[in-house]
């Protein structure tokens, strides 16, 4: 059977620099596994700039993103794609892969995911109506329309203030397409600061807060939607129904990790990020098997998921060579306004930087970690839930801990 020190299933930003990380990290025989025809993932279609700021100290467009990583490693011999194959199951660390020349069998001594993530559908917000043509998520209009040439509406109304949404506010805007206006369930949008006034505010698209749209109408085709507003419990206000016409609704609506490998395979998911439990080491509940990038949590920056990628792919390395911190860890809880946390457990001995979203915007707040050995403010301004924050902990920080870490958002 056909064997590998490290399989990683996905060459995207987070999969590529895990292959990096690993051959930095002494490997000689990493396998990447891509179930398209090429490398970089969601970022072949991401045209504009805006990546690499971090990275490469320049701003980059998402293929030229991609194009850059993908240099450090094409022309190495340790290190081989196959593309066009689909990981159909893994059973141990025994990988069945569906690939132009058949189905291939693969032993791996670790595994990395690294599989990104899927947009929610329209099914997901339950919206009243037909199925009508001219429903897409932003990111299906945006491959379309930055792959094929193809423009799917003239009349654009987008639902939810992701990211995607609002760069495809701007993308349609300047293909000469009406983008009427975008709705936020939220009191506040769920998109990049600089995404706000890029893409909405220097074209005057409205930003309809604390809104969502109720239903859409038409037979065939879109025709229009219903937009209603919401209270602060997000409760629907009767009477506040609007109609808008419009013949093509852009959803926006969030992203899942796509985990289905893992879970079939049994790893723990924790329920906030809907990703696997990860230690530090980005290793799951399962020996052997790594997490990361968009597959672990919904990042903001793929600077960010090159980095972690990178880590994963280290700490596999370290793995397949023996070189494995047997201490115990310590589980990282969360509340008041910590909506999530990775890793949710890490081992002491070394400065470790945690990954976390907050629940609301808070404009003056301080995030208190705490626990038995371990008492620290870190002051905060102007947190939102759609920017994803960083606090490093020092070695020394950690020390004298015993029991759990907590964290919480003090206002």
């Amino acid at each position: 059977m056909e064997r590998h020190q490290l399989v990683i299933v996905g060459a995207g930003s987070a999969g590529i620099a895990a292959a990096l990380g690993a051959y930095e990290n002494g490997l000689e025989d990493i396998l990447l596994i891509e179930r398209e025809s090429e490398y970089g993932g969601i970022l072949q279609q991401c045209i504009h700039n805006g990546f690499g700021l971090h990275t490469f100290n320049e701003e980059l467009s998402g293929p030229a993103y991609a194009e850059r990583y993908f240099d450090l490693i094409k022309d190495n011999d340790s290190i081989s794609i196959i593309y066009d194959a689909a990981v159909t199951s893994i059973r141990g660390k025994t990988l069945s892969v569906q690939c132009p020349s058949g189905l291939r069998h693969i032993e791996a001594d670790a595994i990395v995911i690294s599989t990104g993530c899927r947009e929610r559908p329209a099914g997901a917000i339950g919206m009243k109506g037909n199925r009508c043509e001219g429903v897409y998520t932003a990111g299906t209009a945006q491959k379309y329309l930055n792959k094929e040439g193809y423009l799917v509406g003239k009349n654009v109304f987008i639902l939810g203030s992701g990211d995607i949404g609002l760069i495809m506010a701007r993308r349609m805007t300047l293909e000469g397409a009406r983008v009427i206006g975008v709705a936020e369930l939220q009191p506040y949008s769920n998109g990049l600061a600089r995404n706000i006034k890029q893409c909405l505010e220097d074209f005057d698209i409205p930003l309809y807060l604390s809104h969502t749209v109720e239903a859409v109408h038409g037979k065939t085709r879109l025709e229009s939607i219903t937009l209603i507003e919401v209270d602060e419990k997000l409760k629907k206000i009767e009477g506040s129904e609007k109609e808008i016409p419009c013949d093509c609704l852009l959803l926006s609506v969030g992203l899942i990790p796509e985990n289905t490998l893992i879970e079939e395979l049994g790893v723990k998911l924790d329920p906030r990020t809907k990703g696997a439990v990860v230690d530090d080491n980005y290793m799951t509940s399962l020996e052997g098997i790594f997490a990361c990038g968009n597959a672990l949590h919904v990042h903001d920056l793929v600077d960010y998921v090159s980095q972690e990628g990178k880590k994963a792919g280290r700490a596999a390395a370290n793995y397949v060579l023996g070189m494995t911190n047997d201490e115990e860890t310590v589980r990282n809880l969360v509340s008041n306004g910590v909506s999530y946390m990775v890793p949710q457990s890490f081992h002491k001995g070394r400065d470790l930087e945690f990954m976390f979203r907050v629940s609301r915007v808070y404009k003056e707040s301080y995030i208190h970690v705490y626990g038995n050995g371990l008492d620290k403010k870190i002051k905060k301004l102007g947190i939102v839930p759609s920017e994803m924050q960083k606090v490093l902990l020092k070695k020394e920080d950690l020390k004298d801990l015993n029991g759990e870490l907590h964290w919480e958002v003090i206002e």
